[in-house]
């Protein structure tokens, strides 16, 4: 291995690991008891419900009924943790009168298209990813084959390559109303190098695309961060409302 591969290897180490944390049981009601529309928070990879927390305040503020769940996203790959993290949704997706939206960050969204490639959901409100790796990422292709890369990222982090066999690049354009927010801004410049274009240090905001989107937006901020960011969150509680972002006009 050499020196700059070790230090860009180190630097998603200490990016990452000081903020992940155990993945818990979900204990939660996926009933359709009240009038509320529900939205699914899905958290990214390395990462744990608490990392959504603001934006969970922010939707159950605003009238939604939120639930926020975490699953054990370095210990399988990704069919395996949708199965995991659906089996508990599938009762609230499979019914007509639930109104169910996802609002996910980075690798959430993969498990959402997973699960929406091969399952109706008859209540499906809209989508936002944030971050999302829908056609992958270059950190994946460069550094996938480290041990200490697949140590620190799991079987599905080994999946998010930009290669044609890649799974997101598999699974093709989206059916649903889906909103995608990029960020460009990186506190890693290692990583970035390794990323062609604007990034937000884990994902290009070209590679945050996805065909079939309905809208697309890019904001100031970064992939470890941005789901925390009042602006992020505002915005995805306006495509939540309306199926579109709240975009600057143009004429000021």
């Amino acid at each position: 291995m050499t020196r700059a591969i070790s230090c860009l290897v180190w630097a998603t180490l200490l990016l990452v690991l000081p903020r992940q944390a155990l993945a818990m049981q979900n204990d939660v009601n996926t009933g359709c008891e009240t009038q509320r529309e529900t939205v699914v928070l899905l958290h990214g990879l390395l990462r744990s419900a608490r990392s959504l927390r603001p934006m969970e305040k922010a939707l159950d503020e605003t009238g939604y009924e939120v639930l926020n769940l975490d699953y054990p996203s370095r210990q399988h790959d990704v069919p395996t943790l949708t199965a995991q993290a659906f089996a508990t949704l599938k009762p609230l997706l499979d019914s007509p009168q639930c109104k169910v939206h996802f609002v996910t960050h980075s690798m959430g969204g993969i498990l959402v298209r997973h699960y929406l490639a091969s399952h109706g959901a008859p209540g499906l409100g809209r989508v936002v990813m944030l971050g999302p790796p829908n056609q992958g990422s270059e950190v994946v292709d460069k550094l996938g084959g480290l041990g200490l890369f697949n140590w620190i990222n799991g079987p599905a982090g080994g999946q998010l390559g930009t290669r044609e066999n890649s799974l997101p690049v598999q699974m093709g354009a989206v059916d649903f109303e889906l909103g995608v927010i990029a960020g460009n801004r990186s506190f890693n410049p290692l990583l970035s190098l390794l990323i062609p274009g604007e990034d937000d240090g884990k994902v290009s905001v070209e590679r945050a695309k996805i065909e079939g989107m309905q809208d697309f937006i890019v904001l100031p901020h970064t992939h470890v961060f941005m789901m925390r960011r009042p602006e992020v969150i505002r915005q995805t509680m306006h495509f939540l409302k309306q199926g579109k972002f709240d975009h600057p006009d143009p004429r000021q």
